[in-house]
């Protein structure tokens, strides 16, 4: 799902509908709102973006994003448990339920200097781009929609989530969909580039696999006690020729490994985080099975290479789940990703991409939830490293197709909407 060949059929009738949308008057005068207030938008992202925000640390940004929701219309503004902060821009009532999201956290620790840096176009900032484009672009969706009056049929939730970067593990994302709300459709904010459809969910399956024993002396110790270091390359041994798919791709990586004292120890201890991906659930699960026997076989080789030891100085498997982001794939005629293609055929924005990745839509295209993730406006490099810059050309195309998108899916006030309400 990463070529141009792959991106799914447009259904005419989608298209019609988005087409009839976007020339009927309030709508028209919000996605010149998105036009209008470029510069407005760009100092917002510079202010949130300069708010600190390390993932299981995004009170201090959340709350700001709660005061600014209020701020521009929204009266039903909570922080949930988990952290995220959800606004509700309520419909007539009887329609669906969309969610459009953000997330608030960035890689950066507490300590970071945040400050942004201006130089023509471009703006300078760890976080600049991912994610305050995003945090942004869903705010000016807000800002449009009210400033057009726009009333629709189905209700929009506004959605700071928490958690979705690294060892975040998309906490906010499955908060959302613990089954506590009633949500129908989600879209996700979290990229710069407007001409990628996200319509798939790489999964990904992380593990801290720690083996422990006794230890002991190299020389003195040698031939009665088990090494946990030699277990661990047996491990690595075992998975390094694993046969997997291409299609649909699947891979795994030990990425980092630690252990032992010293050069003359025989180690007491070695441990590695694994990590395993895939778009399918099947594929995923089979590897993670496949890889954790192998780990489970290792130790068993390594003691019984060492028939001396005794039963204190075996060694053991631990293992520790680090990470689980489910996996999933929009079939070609998803209300959500048929949107998406609709709205960027009308604003003459070329699917460049059409493919999964990994992101806060994880967890409701795991679970059969319409979703999909876009492009938020302007062009983000460098991201997740001090030196990130963000390009504010075109900016407002990021707000724009996620208007359309979302007025298409909850329909205007008397429309029939285009997201089904979920059984």
């Amino acid at each position: 799902m990463t070529t141009r060949d792959a991106v799914p059929a447009l259904c005419p009738d989608m298209l019609e509908r988005v087409k009839t949308l976007e020339a009927t008057p309030a709508v028209a005068a919000a996605l010149q709102v998105c036009e209008t207030e470029v510069e407005r938008a760009m100092a917002e992202q510079i202010h949130i973006a300069e708010i600190e925000s390390p993932t299981f640390a995004e009170k201090v940004r959340g709350e700001e994003i709660m005061r600014l929701m209020r701020e521009y219309g929204l009266k039903d503004v909570v922080m949930d448990p988990s952290g995220n902060v959800v606004g509700r821009r309520p419909g007539s009532g009887a329609g669906p339920t969309l969610a459009i999201a953000a997330h608030l956290d960035t890689v950066f620790p507490a300590g970071t200097d945040l400050k942004v840096r201006k130089e023509g176009n471009l703006y300078y900032g760890p976080g600049i781009g991912d994610n305050a484009s995003g945090l942004r672009s869903m705010l000016q969706v807000l800002r449009a929609l009210e400033a057009a009056k726009i009333e629709t049929e189905g209700d929009i939730l506004f959605v700071g989530t928490v958690g979705e970067e690294g060892n975040g593990d998309i906490k906010g994302a499955k908060a959302l969909f613990d089954g506590s709300r009633k949500i129908d459709g989600f879209i996700a904010l979290d990229m710069a580039d407007v001409y990628t459809v996200q319509n798939g969910a790489t999964g990904s399956h992380r593990w801290r696999l720690a083996i422990e024993g006794q230890g002991g002396h190299s020389y003195l110790d040698y031939g009665r006690v088990p090494s946990a270091i030699h277990a661990m390359c047996r491990a690595g041994a075992l998975i390094a020729d694993l046969e997997l798919p291409e299609d649909p791709k699947t891979t795994y990586t030990i990425g980092t490994i630690k252990g032992g004292t010293t050069v003359n120890t025989i180690a007491a201890r070695c441990e590695v985080d694994v990590d395993m991906r895939s778009v399918s659930v099947e594929e995923l699960d089979k590897l993670e099975k496949t890889v954790l026997a192998a780990f489970e076989k290792a130790v068993e080789i390594e003691n019984a290479h060492w028939p001396k030891a005794d039963a204190e100085h075996q060694l053991k498997l631990v293992k520790t789940q680090i990470g689980n982001r489910p996996a999933g794939l929009r079939p070609a005629d998803c209300p959500a990703v048929q949107a998406t293609l609709a709205a960027m055929n009308v604003m003459g924005l070329e699917v460049r991409q059409c493919r999964p990745s990994s992101t806060d839509t994880n967890m409701p295209m795991s679970i059969g939830v319409p979703s999909v993730c876009i492009g938020t406006g302007g062009k983000t490099c460098l991201e997740h490293s001090l030196r990130e810059y963000f390009d504010s050309t075109d900016m407002q195309k990021g707000p724009q197709l996620a208007l359309l998108i979302t007025v298409a899916l909850v329909g205007l006030k008397g429309e029939k909407p285009a997201l089904p309400k979920m059984a």
